[in-house]
């Protein structure tokens, strides 16, 4: 296959993608809404509630039929109200997103080498392949956490966030598969730095979603404890998330697994600066963000555990996300620095060498 060839099925991947991502969210939202067992509809079950032991030995204690309970009255058993109906079918939808996910995951997967087919390089080198390489590792940490915990209630947060980053990246973001530009072709720093920052970056939004989804569900749990349990708004919707100290735990894994591969990130860059432009750091907008982030995730990990610091630990790790989020797109976009390769810019040096090729069609903008 010629690379044109390869660009136009990575780009029919890419929008088989999105509508695997996209049935995916729909199922996880239907499970979450409407679900009264299985994964999600369990989440929020304190470790105290009745199980099918303590209900059955509940069942062996007599009861005093037609005694006299002391006051004059006959102690009669309370009858329960029947069981509501239970729908199985939310369950089953959950399970089919979950099968949805993991479809969507082999194509994106396929999308992504394909992409690199065609470009001739590892396929990260602008912020189009970055956002598809990002949402690659971000789903794949979240499949990672469905298999060793219960974590199914996460999808519909973890797979809406992903859909919309890969529709904007399609829409907005997309460039042509070209060749490299020089500083980057000319070094194998792009394999290591960038690798790095990539994983980082999907295990950190994976921990951006749990420590709103831990803030919301600390809320509700404050709410429910005076008595105020919201049935209206997004605050009642932690109903079925499991309990903020697991959410907690969940975030604190995702951040520590992430922190020191994002650490070995700014230090390759860092080397390969001084191997680019003669020095390891020189205040560049990419780079005083990096650090910036890098303070701020390294200050998450200090409150989380740090007694009476706790409690904010999530609200930093939210500033730290924003932070990340802002270096990726602000900066990119915004900003004008020597990173300044890494934007949409590089579209129009792909559109040049195709033109150039007489390769017109492999140069058209996507839309998805």
């Amino acid at each position: 296959m010629t690379k044109l060839e390869w660009s136009g099925l990575s780009n029919h991947l890419f929008q088989w993608t999105l509508l695997a991502y996209f049935l995916a969210m729909i199922g996880f939202a239907l499970e979450y809404a409407y679900g009264t067992r299985g994964a999600v509809a369990t989440a929020a079950t304190p470790a105290t509630a009745s199980t099918p032991a303590t209900v059955e030995a509940q069942a062996r204690q007599p009861v005093l039929v037609g005694a006299w309970s002391g006051v004059g009255e006959s102690v009669v058993p309370p009858v329960e109200p029947p069981a509501a109906p239970e729908r199985r079918w939310p369950v089953h939808l959950g399970i089919a997103a979950v099968g949805a996910t993991v479809v969507g995951w082999l194509l994106h997967i396929g999308a992504v080498l394909t992409r690199a087919f065609a470009a001739g390089h590892v396929p990260w080198g602008n912020m189009y392949e970055f956002s598809l390489a990002v949402s690659l590792v971000a789903v794949t940490v979240y499949l990672a956490l469905l298999i060793t915990k219960q974590v199914r209630y996460l999808g519909l947060w973890v797979m809406m966030p992903v859909t919309i980053y890969l529709l904007v990246a399609g829409m907005a973001l997309y460039s042509a598969a070209g060749p490299l530009v020089p500083i980057l072709s000319k070094s194998y720093w792009l394999l290591v730095h960038v690798t790095a920052i990539l994983t980082a970056t999907g295990a950190l939004m994976v921990a951006g979603v749990v420590a709103v989804m831990h803030l919301v569900r600390r809320r509700y749990e404050a709410l429910d404890a005076a008595g105020k349990a919201p049935t209206r708004g997004f605050v009642s919707m932690a109903v079925r998330l499991a309990p903020a100290k697991t959410l907690d735990r969940v975030e604190y894994k995702l951040v520590a697994f992430a922190f020191p591969i994002y650490t070995f990130a700014v230090i390759a860059g860092a080397v390969w600066a001084e191997s680019a432009w003669g020095r390891y750091w020189g205040w560049d907008p990419k780079e005083t963000w990096s650090f910036v982030t890098w303070l701020v995730y390294a200050a998450y990990l200090h409150a989380r555990t740090t007694a009476g610091w706790r409690k904010q630990a999530s609200t930093i790790s939210l500033v730290a996300f924003g932070c990340l989020m802002a270096n990726y797109f602000l900066i990119n976009l915004v900003f004008v620095g020597k990173h300044s390769y890494g934007g949409v810019t590089k579209a129009a040096i792909s559109v040049s060498t195709c033109q150039s090729s007489s390769a017109g069609d492999g140069c058209r903008t996507m839309r998805v």
